[in-house]
């Protein structure tokens, strides 16, 4: 996870803005997940940090969306 949050924090991934009462808050959670061989044993683990957009409300909380894919 401190991996992760480093990588979002250098690619300037979001940015810190005032908090106003009037302002709807997104959630997050991590989704982890185990790369396995062939043989079963375990190649690396994965963790990524998601938005739970589902909240959000087009033309209130975003004009257009963005969704990064990283290979």
């Amino acid at each position: 996870m401190r991996d992760e949050i480093q990588a979002l924090r250098s690619n300037h991934t979001w940015f810190l803005v005032p908090f106003y009462p009037s302002m709807n808050v997104i959630g997050s959670q991590w989704v982890y997940k185990i790369k396995r061989r062939v043989d079963g044993s375990i190649k690396r683990y994965k963790v990524c940090l998601v938005a739970r957009g589902f909240t959000q409300q087009e033309v209130i909380d975003y004009f257009k969306t963005f969704s990064p894919v990283i290979k």
